[in-house]
């Protein structure tokens, strides 16, 4: 049986069920890299120009965890999913650059994917990926299709389950770690949304755990996947009109959303050196100085990010929500 490895990064939070549905149904075996440690950090940032965003280091890493585990190594290269509107760098030339810095990795399946070339193309891609397992194009059509649906399932149970990604999968496949989880002690009230991209929010070791923090400290929590499409969309118009970067609306359209919501306050997570989030974040925090509706933190991290210092401010900005809702219910 053939397999296929997909580093645990990236655009797995995104597209995990439907990738893994896609080759299964070919007859392929899909493997996933172990979540994210300290190693693999450094080994990625090792192969990298200093200057590289952490989530590509961190993908990095990933793929050389893979080295010798699998035949093929999936590395997309995801130019556009909406017309007009384009991926980060590190994203178009992501196969690329793996080859670069990893040239004993497995073979990559290289394939590009970007809506605004046409249907056609894009048809022509999912083939070329397909080819790889079979040569039978009914087979693949009908791989395509239950891929289609496995992702939309996938978004909907995280919208109308208030599900994490990390939890969406453990319950689908029983694979992963199980995510985040309720503690046992009651909740205080508040409700925080952690706004910010799945391959950062979710990545236990870079965000040093900040979800399962806020759980253990009872508060609730909201994050751009319990979201729906629709919500997100009104947002990222709230704050700019229209999108011009794909995956806007994680940052931009769910900070549009939860500080227009009942939430007690909004907390971003980015990544140091990250051109897109540079930009989407600052567009978020003018939003919250001119409607200073809710606590709003910025938190921007890097490979050396120190655990204590985050936990401070995270515990330093909930005594600010507990005050302000304090100081709400005397008025």
């Amino acid at each position: 049986m053939i397999t296929i490895g997909i580093p645990r990064a990236l655009l797995y939070y995104h597209y995990y069920p439907m990738w893994r549905t896609f080759f299964t149904a070919l007859g392929g075996q899909v493997v996933i890299s172990e979540p994210t440690s300290r190693a693999m950090v450094a080994q990625g940032a090792a192969r990298l120009v200093s200057d590289t965003c952490l989530p590509t280091k961190v993908y990095c890493g990933h793929v050389l965890s893979l080295v010798g585990q699998c035949d093929y190594l999936f590395v997309p290269s995801v130019k556009s999913i909406e017309a007009n509107v384009y991926n980060c760098s590190k994203f178009l030339g992501l196969p690329d650059v793996i080859r670069a810095v990893v040239p004993h990795c497995p073979p990559v399946i290289d394939v590009d994917i970007d809506i605004n070339k046409g249907q056609r193309p894009l048809y022509q891609a999912i083939y070329q990926v397909g080819r790889k397992l079979t040569w039978n194009p009914v087979k693949v059509r009908r791989a395509a299709l239950e891929a289609l649906e496995a992702h939309s399932r996938y978004r909907t149970m995280m919208h109308e389950q208030s599900l994490t990604p990390i939890q969406a999968i453990a319950r689908l496949y029983g694979e992963g770690e199980p995510g985040p989880s309720a503690p046992s002690v009651p909740s205080r009230g508040s409700t925080v949304a952690v706004i910010g991209h799945p391959y950062v929010l979710y990545d236990e070791y870079i965000t040093h755990r900040i979800l399962q923090r806020l759980l253990d400290l009872g508060v609730r929590v909201a994050t751009p996947e319990m979201a729906s499409n629709t919500e997100l969309g009104l947002g990222v118009e709230r704050l700019i009109g229209r999108p011009y970067w794909t995956f806007e609306d994680e940052v931009v359209g769910a900070g549009g959303h939860y500080l227009n919501s009942a939430v007690d306050g909004v907390v971003s997570v980015v990544a140091f050196g990250c051109g897109p989030d540079s930009v989407m974040l600052e567009v978020v925090q003018r939003y919250v100085k001119r409607h200073p509706t809710h606590p709003y933190m910025a938190l921007t991290i890097d490979e050396h990010t120190g655990e204590a210092g985050l936990v401070t401010r995270l515990e330093a900005f909930l005594d600010m929500v507990k005050r302000r809702k304090r100081l709400a219910s005397c008025v």
